[in-house]
């Protein structure tokens, strides 16, 4: 090769030019050369796209397998059940709203008293009786509510040991006739008739019993007195305000603890029992009654029954039945109680 081309220098330098096959043998050489060249570079960029494939596939099939585990983890994630809402709290007989909607029908009494509830001291014959009176009304259109209106503070003659003039039932008795309301799908209206004390002192006593959907609460102002009343002496009274701060716990209690429609009821049976009324608060989850709880001749009941409901469009009518002929010479029936205007969501007997 050296020689050849030593030879060709020679020739170039001789003679000035090269011979047709001389410059047809460089042609092919620098056709050659460039093929050389050519293939070196497709090599070169092979090998570059190939090297760069390599990275993305090291980083990216790490994040494809992710990306393929988390496409196979997400049906098992969204299959996976969603904890389940506890069930609604029901009154006794079902739904969560009283009133308005239906008639309720109460047994009212302080146990061992000559009264309708608690004369016995035997829950269940009173369950049974009040059940029956309940009855009486079913014709009427309205889905029918039995219940006890138990007293549960009872005002007295006598200061007691702490000067209230009020003395608490004993809890077991309260407890019995609530399991009793229970077996019988009643209501238990703890009802408070607190002398010289407070009401909401007395209602919180009960607190236990409260967080119960059967239970309610009534209040007497007729039996709330001031510091220089006797019981039975003169006819007590309470202020709005007084039956506000009563309201506000029981139904910050009912929401607090997703419970339903309390009852709420405010006896009444002379306007100077609620000087304030206009201020009493209608709060919600409650249903307030006014309950005109008067005794005497039917023509004085009627007349009362008038003066307690007048103004009173707020709130959820009641009327009292008093079983004794010396209190009531002539009981309504049914009948004419649900003739009465505005008609009772709640009528008690005692």
């Amino acid at each position: 090769m050296r020689e050849r081309r030593a030879e060709d220098v020679s020739r170039v330098s001789s003679t000035g030019s090269l011979s047709p096959e001389d410059l047809a043998w460089q042609r092919r050489l620098a056709h050659r050369r460039r093929r050389l060249l050519h293939l070196l570079g497709a090599i070169a960029s092979l090998a570059v796209i190939a090297a760069a494939a390599v990275l993305v596939l090291g980083s990216g099939g790490s994040r494809g397998a992710a990306d393929r585990h988390a496409q196979r983890a997400r049906p098992l994630i969204a299959a996976r059940p969603r904890p389940k809402p506890p069930p609604p709290i029901l009154l006794p007989r079902g739904g969560r709203v009283l009133l308005p909607g239906h008639l309720v029908v109460a047994y009212y009494g302080i146990v061992g008293t000559s009264n309708i509830l608690g004369q016995t001291g035997d829950p269940e014959a009173d369950a049974a009786g009040v059940e029956r009176t309940a009855h009486d009304y079913v014709l009427f259109g309205r889905p029918v509510q039995p219940a006890f209106e138990l007293v549960a503070t009872v005002a007295s003659p006598y200061p007691g040991p702490d000067g209230s003039y009020s003395s608490a039932v004993e809890l077991n008795i309260v407890k019995r006739y609530l399991e009793a309301a229970h077996r019988h799908k009643l209501l238990l209206i703890l009802d408070f008739q607190p002398g010289r004390g407070e009401f909401l002192p007395e209602v919180r006593r009960y607190a236990r019993f409260l967080l119960d959907p059967a239970v309610g609460v009534a209040l007497d102002p007729e039996w709330k007195l001031t510091s220089e009343e006797v019981p039975d002496e003169v006819i007590g009274s309470s202020s709005a305000g007084a039956i506000n701060a009563v309201s506000a716990y029981l139904s910050a209690l009912t929401v607090r603890h997703r419970l339903p429609q309390k009852l709420f009821i405010v006896h009444e049976f002379r306007t100077t029992e609620l000087p304030d009324r206009g201020k009493i608060a209608i709060r919600p989850r409650l249903a307030t009654v006014l309950q005109m709880d008067g005794l005497g001749p039917v023509s004085s009941k009627l007349y009362s029954y008038r003066q307690v409901m007048n103004g009173a469009q707020r709130f959820y009518p009641g009327f009292k039945v008093f079983l004794r002929p010396v209190d009531d010479p002539v009981r309504l029936t049914p009948a004419q109680i649900i003739a009465l205007r505005p008609r009772p969501a709640y009528i008690s007997y005692q």
